[in-house]
């Protein structure tokens, strides 16, 4: 399939799905409206009033990078929202067998629902399908389970899609520039997000007759996005673009190319850091994009996990349940529309 295909089919079903403003059915329905069609039901009822108490456990990696630390923040936020939501948070962990620790306590204390963004989503499968086997919904976020059967509902961002978003606004900058040279700084490339990232950007340039040109990877770390910086400036003496993977390397990134005193290209960045933000606002950095990675994936799982507690739905889809997978978007933001994403933006 060709990028442009992607885009049009994954900006089709992101207009259905991106919206997460979690407005459907509750379980108070008039007796008259219980035999109206469903989806007279389901466009009246209202899901942020309070229903019943729902205990959610929430479990995610260690914070030791800015989106990740926003991941957590904006979970609990968003938690503190609800009267009837209790929120039990383990403490952030890069070790495996403590994560699963952590699960085995919140099945133990019988939450009604647990959101796992897990360090190893391979290993933690096991332990969430117990807890699913002993009626607690899981609410998977960001790394994907090995099975079906570990999780209700996936809620994930779009790494493939932010490759083609991030060629496509390349393609738009430098239209008509068939010569142009593209740089990549890409993140650790033994990981599949990074080699869909790479690919995405690869087949949108591809669409425009560009190509990368030059391409370096970090390790998503200030110092590592400085190291590999440097050694892409050094290897290419002309560039008109960069994309890089991920805003918290892009700190050293940005600080190679400042130490270069190199002008000639723009960057884009990854994932939609607040500072990335305010250089784009600001107008006077070679940063003129970046490609969002939504934060907000704990927080839109804890929403979910209270709706299919409390049996609701989404409500601007007719269905009446909760869909299995959630993919949310990844748009591309310039100094168009920078105020609309900076309020939801981390901090690198």
């Amino acid at each position: 399939m060709s990028a442009r295909a992607a885009r049009s089919l994954f900006s089709t079903a992101i207009a259905g799905l991106s919206v997460l403003a979690l407005v459907g059915c509750t379980s108070n329905t008039p007796e008259a409206e219980k035999n109206a069609p469903a989806t007279q039901a389901v466009a009246k009822g209202k899901n942020d009033e309070p229903g019943k108490k729902v205990r959610i456990g929430f479990s995610a990696p260690a914070a030791d990078h800015g989106w990740m630390g926003a991941i957590t923040k904006a979970t609990q936020a968003e938690a503190k929202k609800y009267s009837d939501i209790e929120l039990i948070v383990a403490e952030g962990t890069n070790d495996v067998n403590l994560q699963i620790s952590q699960v085995e306590t919140f099945i133990n204390q019988k939450v009604d629902a647990i959101v796992l963004l897990p360090f190893d989503g391979a290993a933690l499968t096991p332990v969430a399908t117990k807890a699913m086997e002993a009626g607690i919904t899981v609410v998977n976020v960001d790394r994907e389970f090995d099975s079906p059967f570990a999780a209700r509902t996936t809620i994930l961002g779009d790494n493939y899609g932010m490759g083609v978003s991030a060629g496509t606004y390349v393609c738009q900058q430098l239209k008509g520039k068939t010569d142009a040279v593209v740089a990549e700084i890409a993140g650790i490339d033994s990981l599949p997000l990074t080699q869909d990232r790479s690919k995405g950007f690869k087949e949108a340039l591809a669409d425009c007759g560009l190509k990368v040109s030059n391409r370096v990877a970090a390790k998503f770390t200030v110092e590592s996005g400085e190291e590999a910086a440097a050694n892409l400036l050094q290897a290419a003496p002309k560039i008109d673009a960069i994309w890089n993977h991920d805003d918290d390397q892009g700190v050293g990134v940005m600080a190679a190319i400042k130490n270069s005193g190199r002008k000639e290209f723009f960057v884009v960045g990854g994932a939609g850091s607040a500072n990335v933000m305010r250089d784009i606002k600001s107008g006077n950095s070679l940063l003129r994009a970046t490609v969002i990675y939504p934060s907000t994936q704990g927080a839109d799982g804890v929403r979910l996990a209270r709706l299919l507690v409390q049996k609701k739905a989404l409500g601007d889809l007719v269905e009446v349940e909760v869909p299995r997978t959630i993919q949310l978007f990844a748009p591309v933001v310039s100094k168009d529309n920078v105020d609309q994403y900076l309020p939801t933006a981390f901090e690198s």
